[in-house]
């Protein structure tokens, strides 16, 4: 989305601002498409416990500006017309599902939230005010307006609400990071073509070790976790943020399924178990990265005030060697 933004500088404000919004709308649409193909059925109502179209919101805003919110509510309109026929609930639905992004990315830059994901305080502001407090706007618009329709009974607005508030959530948690990532990574412009295989392996391995556990009817996915830890230290979001989106997927389709560890829980038990593990998932992948991250960027600052402080001893005194910054042995300089 960065470098699009880039390539539409040179065209007219009104026809790059037109584009802009085609553009988002098209991938809010490819995202709704997605997200609807693993459906629960919760009273009534149709939700989808991973809605990727609120991490493609909220990725947009952030990095091409709040003047694309009209996209947002093309994509989700579109949506909602390719799902069945208009109806008067539908368009309090487009209006929740284009505030809730907009919310959570004025919430974000009010807290000075930094995209690169490298401090752990961003990580915590997209958990909790992207994710969070942002999509209680979409779950409750859309919830209340099913409500008024008299599509959702009174009884069942909170199963609903819970279903709708999760779903949302966990496609900000999930995606959003994941095309944070993915849009600032850059081919270093030496590597080893065996430097690959570790991310690979991890990658695999997540995926078989998901599909073992999810194909049996004891809690092994439990297993998946010490992968998620070793992505997030080696590769940080970049390593973490893939294997986050594989389990939630094939977690989900079995979840769908009633397969696995779900084949002996209700609808609601089985909401329960898989949003707080693909919470826990992400919320490990996402802040373990950021830690490591402002980490190595705290590492990087030392290493540069050393050198600079190498630099003035050897002004100071100049007839004087110095061993330099780092030492090479090792050692103490």
């Amino acid at each position: 989305m960065a470098r699009i933004a880039e390539q539409l500088r040179g065209l007219g404000q009104p026809q790059a601002a037109l584009l802009r919004w085609l553009a988002v709308a098209a991938a809010y649409f490819v995202g709704g498409r997605l997200g609807l193909l693993q459906q629960i059925v919760v009273a009534g109502a149709k939700v989808t416990p991973l809605w990727p179209p609120t991490g493609i919101a909220v990725t947009a805003l952030l990095l091409l500006g709040t003047a694309v919110w009209p996209g947002i509510a093309l994509g989700a309109f579109l949506v909602i017309v390719d799902i069945g026929p208009l109806h008067p609930a539908s368009f309090g639905i487009v209006a929740g599902n284009t505030l809730a992004p907009l919310a959570a990315c004025l919430m974000l830059r009010g807290v000075g939230f930094r995209t690169e994901l490298d401090r752990l305080r961003d990580g915590v502001a997209l958990v909790f005010l992207g994710a969070l407090a942002g999509m209680l706007i979409s779950s409750t618009v859309g919830s209340g307006s099913l409500w008024l329709s008299g599509s959702v009974p009174s009884k069942d607005f909170w199963a609903t609400w819970s279903a709708w508030w999760t779903g949302d959530a966990m496609g900000v948690l999930v995606v959003a990071p994941l095309l944070l990532a993915l849009l600032r990574f850059r081919l270093p412009e030496e590597r080893e073509p065996y430097d690959w295989a570790e991310p690979l392996l991890v990658l695999l391995g997540t995926v078989g070790l998901t599909l073992v556990a999810t194909g049996s009817s004891l809690s092994l996915l439990f297993l998946v976790f010490p992968l998620l830890i070793w992505a997030a230290l080696r590769f940080q979001l970049l390593g973490a943020a893939p294997c986050v989106l594989v389990l939630s997927v094939i977690t989900i389709a079995a979840a769908v399924d009633h397969r696995g560890p779900f084949s002996h829980h209700d609808i609601f038990a089985t909401m329960v178990i898989l949003q707080a593990l693909n919470g826990s998932a992400a919320l490990t992948g996402l802040l373990l990265s950021a830690i490591i991250a402002e980490q190595q960027a705290m590492y990087r600052r030392i290493e540069q005030a050393c050198l600079g402080l190498a630099e003035v001893v050897a002004r100071l005194a100049p007839g004087e060697s110095s061993p330099g910054w780092p030492p090479k042995d090792g050692g103490r300089p």
